[in-house]
């Protein structure tokens, strides 16, 4: 599916390599980035991923494609697994988690699925 219109692309330098549709992180190096830790992530890594010390692709808001970590249905908020996969975001006391987007299809673990990628937070008091 093409999702050209309507979306903010941005292009970062890889402190790694990166594979497609991972949802991508600061790498803690200025200005680089790396396929996201949990929770952490900012955007979504284009189809094609960088090599190490390349220039990659990222969707930071907008309509795109990510790889799915777990089963997911429409609507869903989204946050990281520990791989850059995009599992459901879930509420933890006294925790703020970050969400990457929301899922607009229904898929399962290893699925690429559409999301709308619009970085937000989820607080939730102790």
């Amino acid at each position: 599916m093409s999702y050209a219109l309507n979306r903010d692309i941005r292009s970062f330098e890889a402190a790694s390599a990166i594979d497609g549709y991972l949802i991508v992180a600061a790498s803690g190096t200025a200005g680089k980035i790396a396929a996201a830790v949990a929770r952490q992530g900012f955007g979504v890594a284009e189809r094609v991923g960088s090599d190490a010390a390349q220039m990659c692709d990222v969707t930071v808001a907008g309509m795109t494609e990510v790889l799915a970590g777990g089963d997911l249905d429409f609507d869903d908020p989204v946050t990281s697994d520990a791989n850059g996969r995009a599992v459901k975001a879930v509420p933890v006391a006294g925790q703020t988690v970050r969400i990457v987007g929301f899922i607009r299809g229904e898929g399962t673990a290893g699925d690429i699925l559409p999301i709308h990628v619009a970085p937000s937070l989820l607080a939730t008091p102790a």
